[in-house]
């Protein structure tokens, strides 16, 4: 087996740890290891190759990376925990009152204490729309 049979190899091993891993740094290195491989069965000298694969490397983890993150992958499924529940949409349980500081909210049955962002009274049974989370109380906004 020659040398660029190996680093092919190693090229694919990386294709397929970034189908496993985020941040497309595998990518990079498989794009590296390609492209040492093309100088490897040319003859290149082994500082060339390895020249090659670090210039492969940073070219495209520079240059591919942005783009891969911006559009490549899905932000809204990395939203987890409280993050997760903003912008959903809940049933109010318990009236929300700012005067009498109560509220609660329902979502995805998940009881939640519940304020208004605005001062106002939102009946039992309406559906609100969270905003933002201090705490661990959601504070939520009437939807219209």
């Amino acid at each position: 087996m020659e040398v660029w049979h190996v680093l092919i190899t190693l090229g694919i091993v990386a294709f397929i740890a970034e189908i496993f891993t985020s941040g497309f740094i595998s990518g990079s290195v498989g794009f590296g290891f390609m492209l040492a491989a093309i100088g490897s069965y040319f003859g290149l000298d082994l500082v060339w190759q390895i020249l090659i694969f670090a210039i492969g490397v940073a070219l495209t983890y520079f240059l591919i990376r942005p783009f891969m993150m911006r559009f490549g992958y899905d932000k809204q499924s990395q939203k987890t925990n409280l993050d997760a529940l903003i912008d959903r949409k809940a049933i109010v349980i318990e009236e929300i009152n700012p005067e009498n500081n109560t509220g609660r909210v329902k979502i995805d049955g998940d009881d939640w204490q519940a304020r208004t962002t605005v001062n106002e009274v939102i009946a039992k049974g309406t559906e609100v729309k969270v905003v933002y989370i201090e705490s661990i109380i959601l504070y939520v906004k009437l939807i219209k």
